[in-house]
């Protein structure tokens, strides 16, 4: 229910950049501002099946009496309106000057809220999000800021290796398989992932780094399989790059042996 509260609050702040004035995309009174804002210190939020996912929106906020206090933050996909972030107003501002101070909202993603959030299938709120907020001076000034933040709400992956076999002889021929899943937000369970192509990367026993061999594709039940000729001992994973909607994902590597 929380997740469809929220929507209804984002559809409502999407339809208040429809009415404002072309290019300001902002309405109140006053001389405050945001002046920047970054999500999840600039990183894409992963949301997977089970875990709750909580991350930070600091917003920069400058008025010539100072910053009282964030009002409202809202955010939500940028394309079809959709969200089930909640945010509690559990908002703090650290003050940097007599002007400015950095507001930090937290936002709660819990997955059990996602399947009831939404009249779609959930899996197209992946994507871009924007953020809108309402900011409050010490004077009374304030401000509705549309579109303050844009970042990347993803689908979290999981992706196997396994090498055999685990002991050949150089030159000898070898079978890398794994598969590539990721979270469905429908039924809160991990599907294979078709189609998707995965980089192979092998690291020599002593070396510091790894380096891609060859790419495969993912097979409708996300699975993959791929035959290496093996020259030297090291370490084989499958390195996923991700999508716009769905997370970069690098496996663990598994060890093969020089007989």
């Amino acid at each position: 229910m929380r997740g469809r509260t929220a929507w209804a609050a984002a559809g409502g702040a999407a339809a208040l950049v429809l009415t404002t004035a072309t290019g300001a995309h902002a309405e109140g009174r006053g001389d405050i501002r945001v002046v920047k804002t970054v999500v999840n210190g600039g990183g894409n939020v992963i949301v997977g099946t089970s875990k709750t996912i909580r991350y930070p929106i600091d917003i920069t906020v400058k008025d010539n009496s100072g910053v009282k206090k964030l009002t409202d933050v809202f955010t939500f996909n940028k394309t079809n309106g959709y969200t089930f972030a909640t945010w509690d107003d559990n908002s703090s501002c650290t003050k940097r000057s007599a002007t400015t101070s950095v507001c930090r909202a937290t936002m709660t993603i819990d997955p059990a809220w996602i399947p009831d959030s939404d009249t779609i299938d959930t899996n197209r709120v992946a994507g871009v999000w924007r953020v809108d907020a309402t900011v409050k001076a010490n004077d009374g000034d304030y401000w509705i800021s549309d579109d303050i933040a844009e970042y990347k709400v993803k689908r979290a992956t999981r992706l196997t290796t396994v090498i055999a076999p685990e002991n050949v002889t150089k030159g000898a021929k070898a079978t890398v398989t794994g598969k590539l899943s990721r979270a469905n937000w429908e039924d809160l369970k991990y599907h294979g992932f078709a189609g998707q192509q995965v980089k192979l990367q092998f690291r020599k026993k002593g070396a510091a780094h790894y380096s891609t061999v060859k790419t495969a594709t993912t097979d409708g039940a996300g699975k993959l399989s791929t035959k290496v000729t093996v020259t030297s001992a090291g370490s084989w994973r499958w390195y996923f790059p991700g999508t716009t909607t769905t997370s970069l994902k690098v496996s663990a590597g598994d060890v093969l042996d020089l007989t």
